[in-house]
């Protein structure tokens, strides 16, 4: 599969590594893909979501806000809040415990070269797969990785949807 991505796809892939790597993440998951996507400002992705007036930083700032709550998203913040949870005096409370971003998910245990794909990574990468397909390509693109990140529920796509960025609109603009 490897073989059918553009060189900007695979510098995502690498670089969501990279991140994970930084991060001391156990697994490459799909907000890694998204933040790799940001690291690339010329690629065809970072292209589409300032094309859709979408500042990449704030992107980068938001997935690192979902990020230090452990995945929860601002919509899944409100949503518990009226429930009467609030999520950031929890997390204010867990990080005094346990320290900052303790809900971050660096729990890798060390610098490692090689860190495999969370089974939602694989998913995001299955279902570029299928995008290429239905839209008559050949190549799998950084704007495919998008695609699928947008398509499949989950914090990445919950980012990406703060700033009206879904499926439909980024299949549209890549047709």
């Amino acid at each position: 599969m490897f073989e059918k991505f553009t060189q900007d796809a695979r510098e995502v892939v690498v670089e969501a590594q990279h991140d994970a790597i930084r991060l001391d993440s156990p697994r490459i998951d799909p907000l890694h893909l998204l933040v790799a996507l940001l690291h690339f400002p010329d690629s065809k992705a970072a292209r589409l979501l300032t094309g859709f007036g979408v500042a990449l930083d704030d992107v980068a700032a938001e997935t690192a806000r979902v990020r230090r709550r452990g995945g929860i998203s601002a919509a899944d913040a409100e949503a518990l809040g009226e429930f009467g949870i609030d999520v950031d005096a929890i997390l204010d409370r867990v990080e005094q415990v346990h320290g900052p971003n303790a809900l971050a998910g660096g729990t890798g245990g060390g610098k490692r070269r090689h860190i495999p794909f969370a089974d939602e990574s694989k998913r995001v990468l299955q279902v570029c797969l299928k995008e290429v397909i239905s839209l008559g390509g050949k190549e799998l693109g950084s704007e495919h990785i998008l695609l699928a990140l947008t398509a499949l529920r989950g914090p990445a796509a919950d980012v990406l949807a703060r700033f009206d960025v879904d499926a439909r609109r980024v299949r549209q603009a890549l047709t």
